[in-house]
């Protein structure tokens, strides 16, 4: 399993120098990857996140990191389809030029209404947007001469080039819902959701492999971002993350496997939607998350943003190592 981190890209931790220095030393100490959020229209969410609307872009923030490291991955979870497919084949496809070949994208339908709405996209199907969007850019990645029609996603005769180099970006589904899971072996090379009850995520996989076999085709990766807390002790851990905030996000979800009182209720319940504890503590609940086949946990750090590179240096050298991630060359601890 590869390990990466969402980066502190939003709200009133954002900040050029934090960003920066945490990158260096996510790829010094051998973390796989640096995923971003998209919004175009941010509304932090009520139950876990302060009402600071700062938002750096999705891509922009993407290409900075990768300007200043040399090797890890850069992923998006999840992009929104409110770009034109050819504007955002022409951006990621320059990035992997300027960068190296080091990008996932991960799409997603969007979780508001005004963002779309904002663009004009109010009435269009967002899952029809998500699919042209695939499609479109599958072929511009691959083909010249391009001809598109699908819902509001229309061109004739298109090249873009360069090619994405090393060959088309890997694109991912992101949703948590049983569509979210057959969209993603129908049509995606990888699928991740955001926030996901253990139970839940057990199902949702159990779902892709029949779905992949029964296709033959290869199952999509899969990957996971849990919130993330480690600390000396697991009380320490708990102490800044917003439990009511996640008890509250989980009982709105529609599709979850719920524990037996019907509704989540205790920080146990939260098993597989909070990482949490000593670097012990995580190092067990990264390896429940290896046992079901999972290819890459993403850390969510947002509760701990304000120690981002505290936690990244306590992350890197008290339990990668424990997960068998070793040091790249030169990496260091400090």
């Amino acid at each position: 399993m590869k390990y990466g981190l969402l980066v502190p890209h939003f709200g009133e931790d954002a900040d050029r120098g934090k960003l920066l220095e945490g990158a260096r030393r996510a790829e010094a100490l051998g973390f796989d990857s640096l995923w971003v959020r998209d919004h175009l229209l941010y509304v932090p969410h009520g139950e876990m996140e302060r009402p600071d609307r700062t938002f750096y872009e999705a891509l922009t923030t993407l290409t900075v990191l990768g300007a200043v490291t040399t090797r890890i991955g850069l992923g998006t979870a999840a992009l929104i389809p409110f770009r034109h497919p050819l504007v955002l084949a022409q951006t990621v496809t320059s990035m992997t030029h300027l960068l190296g070949p080091r990008l996932v994208l991960g799409l997603g339908i969007g979780a508001f209404d005004h963002e779309f709405e904002a663009v004009g996209l109010g009435s269009v199907d967002r899952l029809s947007l998500v699919r042209a969007h695939v499609e479109s850019l599958r072929r511009v990645m691959t083909q010249n001469d391009v001809s598109y029609e699908h819902g509001p996603i229309r061109f004739d005769h298109v090249t873009i080039e360069p090619k994405p180099l090393g060959g088309p970006i890997p694109l991912w589904h992101c949703g948590s819902s049983p569509r979210s899971a057959r969209v993603a072996t129908e049509l995606f090379d990888g699928w991740m959701p955001g926030r996901i009850a253990l139970r839940t995520l057990e199902k949702r996989i159990q779902a892709i492999d029949e779905l992949s076999v029964a296709a033959g085709r290869v199952r999509p990766a899969i990957g996971v971002i849990p919130p993330t807390s480690v600390a000396t002790t697991r009380e320490e851990a708990l102490a800044d993350v917003n439990i009511p905030g996640l008890l509250a996000w989980a009982n709105k979800s529609r599709f979850a496997v719920r524990p037996s009182s019907g509704r989540f209720e205790t920080v146990a319940d939260l098993e597989g939607q909070l990482v949490a504890g000593t670097p012990d503590d995580v190092v067990t609940e990264c390896r429940k998350f290896e046992a079901r086949g999972v290819d890459q946990l993403v850390f969510d750090l947002r509760f701990r943003f304000d120690r981002w590179v505290e936690q990244i240096e306590r992350l890197g050298t008290d339990v990668l190592p424990k997960l068998g991630v070793h040091l790249p060359v030169g990496g260091t601890h400090r």
